[in-house]
C-alpha cells in the first residue's frame, strides 16, 4: 500500500474535538450523523465543494460557490440556502472551531433522506442534507508523488459529467486501487481519446522546454486550482498550452505537478516506473508555487 497521499496533512491534535455543520445546526462528532435512507449515503446523490482558509478568509471563495451552485443546478438540487446561507454556515462553524488558517472545509450537499430505499429522487421528500466539516489542515510535504496509468478513464459528459464535483466517486477510487496495486501514490487517467487527462484525485501538469502543459479541460475537473494556475502563467510570461498530449510526451517531461485546493501544487517524481525530470520539485512547479502563494496573500489581504 502507499505511504503518501496528495491530501496528506500534518496531524493536529485540536482535530479530536471538532464541531460540524449539519442541516442549520452545528454538532459534536457523535451528533453528526445522517440517516441511512440519505440519498447520498444509498446513492452517492448530491455534490459538494472544498474550499481552504488563509487568514481568516476563504480563498476564492466566489469561485467555489459557483461551481457548487452550478452543480447544485446541473444535477436538479435544491440546496436550500442563498450565497449568503452558505457563507453565513461556513463562518458559523469556522468560529465555532477557533479556526483562522491553514484549515479545509468539504461542504456536502444531499438530496436528503428517502421514504423509501430504492433510486427515483421523487422519493426524496424532506429536503436536501448540508453538512460541512471543517478539520486544521496543513499539507505535509514529503517526497513526489509517485503515478500509474490505469485503465479507468475519465467519461464522457453524457455518463457522468467528470466536470462535476459529484459524491459519486467510484470511478476515480477504482482507479486510485489500481494506482495502489501497482506500487504508485495516486492514479493517472486517460480520457476517452487515450490522451493524458488528470489524475483521481487533482488535475495534472508537466512541463516541457520551459513550457507548462495541461489536458484540453474536456474530461477533467474543472479545477479552480487549475484555472489559477493558467491565467498566472499568462500574466507572468509562462507559456501555457491545454491541449491534447500523450504518454510518450508525459513520460520525456521536465516536470509534472498536480494542482488541488489542498496541496496547490504537488510535484510529480515518477510515473509507471519512469523518473520524470529530475525527479524531485522541478524550477518551473517551483515558480509557479510562489506565483500562486503571492495570489493567496492578495486573495486574502494578508
Amino acid at each position: 500500500m502507499t505511504d503518501q497521499t496528495t491530501h496528506d496533512a500534518e496531524g493536529d491534535p485540536r482535530n479530536a474535538d471538532l464541531k460540524f455543520w449539519l442541516n442549520g445546526q452545528i454538532v459534536g462528532r457523535d451528533q453528526a450523523v445522517v440517516s441511512i435512507y440519505d440519498s447520498g449515503f444509498m446513492l452517492g446523490d448530491g455534490v459538494w465543494e472544498g474550499l481552504r482558509l488563509y487568514h481568516g478568509r476563504w480563498a476564492f471563495l466566489d469561485d467555489h460557490l459557483d461551481r457548487l451552485f452550478e452543480a447544485a443546478r446541473a444535477i436538479d438540487l435544491d440546496i436550500g440556502m442563498d450565497r449568503a446561507g452558505v457563507l453565513a454556515a461556513l463562518e458559523a462553524l469556522r468560529a465555532a472551531n477557533g479556526m483562522e488558517t491553514d484549515a479545509h472545509a468539504r461542504l456536502m450537499v444531499t438530496r436528503g433522506v428517502k421514504v423509501r430505499p430504492f433510486q427515483h429522487p421523487s422519493l426524496s421528500r424532506s429536503g436536501p442534507t448540508v453538512a460541512i466539516i471543517i478539520e486544521h489542515s496543513k499539507p505535509r510535504l514529503g517526497r513526489p508523488i509517485r503515478l500509474a496509468t490505469v485503465p479507468h478513464q475519465r467519461g464522457l459528459p453524457m455518463t457522468q459529467d467528470p466536470k462535476l464535483n459529484s459524491h459519486s466517486k467510484l470511478n476515480c477510487i477504482l482507479a486510485c486501487i489500481a494506482a495502489e496495486k501497482a506500487g504508485a501514490d495516486e492514479a493517472l487517467m486517460l480520457d476517452v481519446h487515450g490522451f493524458v487527462n488528470t489524475t483521481n484525485a487533482c488535475n495534472f501538469f508537466i512541463v516541457r522546454k520551459g513550457a507548462v502543459w495541461t489536458s484540453t479541460g474536456d474530461y477533467c475537473m474543472n479545477g479552480i486550482t487549475r484555472q489559477k494556475v493558467i491565467d498566472l502563467c499568462r500574466s507572468d510570461g509562462i507559456p501555457v498550452f491545454e491541449r491534447n498530449y500523450s504518454l510518450v510526451d508525459t513520460y520525456g517531461a521536465d516536470e509534472a505537478f498536480l494542482t488541488g485546493t489542498f496541496g496547490a501544487q504537488t510535484p510529480v517524481g515518477e510515473i509507471d516506473g519512469r523518473v520524470i525530470g529530475s525527479g524531485e520539485l522541478g524550477p518551473v512547479t517551483e515558480r509557479i508555487r510562489a506565483l500562486y502563494a503571492d495570489l493567496i496573500r492578495k486573495e486574502v489581504g494578508a
